[in-house]
């Protein structure tokens, strides 16, 4: 067997329901990988899933802890690959997206990380649509975040050098990172390519947990890019409470 190219994390809690699909989607993919699942001691029938494949992946466990950062953290620290991401139990890779995101690294030496474009399906009426990415600049990148986490690809070597994510974020803990790979490292390369599906559904933090998700990725601005732009303050109203208002009128 080829040694792993991609050391990949799985965190996972309580997600037996599209955990199948996401490791399908990694074991199907042509780029060596080594794969540990980090499980936070789930209630459903993800343990069993896991079980099942057991024999492709490099390590996983199933017990509570400090939360979804901490257990990436971990995952990874246990690879040896050169290239490291994260897929969440609840999204999945497109076919060829990793092998697109290893082309582009290998092409741009310098780059920390690459990244592609993302489809977001909604779980309850199953309406697809396209998660907002483009070209990276910091000037964008404090106005939102142009970058998509599960079609997302780092070098280990940059992601060591950032120490991987902060454990004390629980939101925006990929917005964090992308800054300081970019303050450390350098620009992100973009792919315009479709690399992975992100789902949306009731359960995830963004839908349950939009305040803090808003108030997080504001800090984040702050204190790398010296000031919030405008924009943020004047799309919180709606990207807090009108929409939280809307998601729930539509869900019945």
């Amino acid at each position: 067997m080829s040694p792993p190219l991609v050391t990949i994390a799985v965190p996972s809690y309580n997600q037996g329901q599209f955990l199948d699909a996401a490791l399908s989607s990694i074991f199907s993919s042509d780029v060596p990988v080594e794969v540990f699942i980090a499980d936070g001691g789930s209630r459903d029938n993800s343990v069993e899933i896991i079980k099942r494949w057991e024999s492709k992946l490099s390590g996983w466990r199933s017990h509570s802890d400090s939360g979804q950062a901490a257990a990436i953290n971990e995952c990874i620290a246990k690879g040896t690959a050169p290239y490291v991401c994260w897929l969440n139990s609840d999204d999945y890779f497109l076919e060829g997206g990793l092998r697109a995101l290893l082309n582009a690294l290998d092409a741009v030496p310098g780059a920390p990380a690459a990244y592609g474009r993302a489809l977001n399906i909604r779980e309850r009426d199953g309406k697809r649509s396209p998660v907002w990415v483009e070209a990276f600049s910091e000037r964008r990148l404090a106005q939102r975040c142009i970058v998509s986490q599960p079609a997302t690809l780092m070098r280990r070597s940059a992601w060591e050098q950032v120490c991987g994510l902060q454990p004390d974020f629980h939101m925006a803990m990929d917005y964090d990172l992308w800054w300081r790979l970019y303050k450390a490292c350098g620009e992100l390369q973009f792919v315009d390519e479709w690399i992975a599906v992100n789902r949306e559904h009731c359960d995830t933090k963004t839908s349950t947990q939009r305040v803090a998700h808003y108030c997080e990725a504001m800090a984040v601005v702050r204190q790398y890019h010296g000031r919030v732009p405008l924009k943020w303050w004047l799309y919180q109203p709606y990207s807090v409470w009108f929409k939280a208002i809307k998601n729930r009128f539509e869900k019945y």
